[in-house]
């Protein structure tokens, strides 16, 4: 690759993580908590870009006045140039391969110009929803009664977790608020959230069955928000911990800047 494409990359992919770190973007791929990694990463790259490009441009300079003070005998063919890179002009398929090296550009534009979707309903058939691997370690003692209040807005990684896991059954006969997207299964409708340790490529898939048919008319991937009570012992191993839940109200929401749970 031509140095001048390496450092038009290097600009453009620069400018994109510094892009999508500033919009929130890259909520779409990380933790919260990457986010200063992503913008010192990309500071990085668009530095070492306009200094690779303001050398090339002092060093052409320089050499085109050597070569007015002191002219040499054309070369044929390809030839070494002054950057030590061979020059494209021997006829023999280097342009096509430049000119290939440029294609590389294409993938860094879509990412600066278009920001793919959060993981979504696909994502949850693929993959079998589980309970975080924490929890299978937590006692019950862990689990500490739900703040009073005639609705409890919860994660619903707590809420599968607890459903899962709480031997005290600390949410029998509560009013639970949560939110999520609906993924359908055949006749099954869920409440689902993607769950990730570090990036989206570990996101893993906390569900709820909705019972009743309230949310049957939404189709995959559209928000919701909640509020309703978990039927107590439906969530085990044999149905990758998805616990029954009825609702009581079932609102259509926009999606979150967010969409992970952590």
């Amino acid at each position: 690759m031509r140095r001048e494409t390496q450092n038009v990359l290097l600009i453009l992919l620069g400018g994109a993580l510094v892009k999508i770190a500033v919009n929130g973007d890259y909520l779409r791929y990380v933790k919260p908590a990457q986010q200063p990694w992503i913008i010192a990463g990309g500071v990085v790259m668009l530095v070492l870009g306009a200094v690779a490009i303001l050398r090339d441009l002092v060093t052409a300079r320089a050499a085109a006045k050597a070569a007015a003070l002191e002219p040499t005998a054309a070369g044929h063919g390809g030839h070494e140039g002054h950057d030590g890179h061979e020059h494209v002009d021997d006829g023999h398929g280097h342009a096509h391969t430049a000119r290939s090296a440029w294609l590389l550009v294409v993938p860094v534009l879509a990412v600066f110009l278009v920001a793919p979707p959060a993981l979504g309903a696909d994502s949850v058939t693929r993959t079998t929803a589980r309970v975080p691997q924490s929890a299978a370690t937590t006692s019950a003692a862990a689990f500490p009664p739900l703040p009073a209040g005639k609705v409890v807005e919860l994660a619903m990684n707590e809420v599968v977790t607890r459903a899962g896991w709480d031997s005290n059954g600390t949410m029998n006969g509560r009013t639970i608020g949560m939110s999520g997207f609906v993924v359908h299964e055949g006749s099954t409708t869920l409440l689902a959230r993607l769950v990730i340790s570090c990036c989206a490529a570990d996101a893993a898939p906390v569900t709820v069955h909705l019972k009743g048919g309230a949310a049957d008319r939404f189709p995959s991937d559209t928000w919701l928000k909640v509020t309703g009570q978990v039927v107590p012992g439906t969530a085990n191993e044999n149905n990758s911990y998805t616990p029954d839940f009825v609702p009581a109200t079932v609102e259509r929401i926009a999606a979150p800047k967010d969409p992970y749970e952590y």
